[in-house]
């Protein structure tokens, strides 16, 4: 497999990253951040969300909350 170049918006890159964010998180509702639905000219504000959620190990709910809520921003 060939390595992901995270710098470029691709809609590849968006679906690898919303993907391990769920992952990460262990969100059961994965439909609530369809690729699809988010906005490509907010593509950084979601890598650096995506940055900061691999970096953690642990998640308190608020912490949670707030990652769903900044993701709902990015929406279309």
């Amino acid at each position: 497999m060939i390595p992901l170049d995270l710098t470029k918006n691709t809609p590849e890159n968006i679906e690898f990253i919303l993907s391990k964010i769920t992952e990460k998180l262990k969100m059961i509702n994965i439909s609530a951040v369809n690729s699809s639905h988010i906005n490509e000219e907010l593509y950084e504000e979601l890598r650096d969300i995506y940055e900061m959620v691999m970096k953690k190990t642990s998640f308190s709910p608020n912490e949670m909350q707030a990652i769903v809520e900044e993701l709902g921003k990015l929406r279309k």
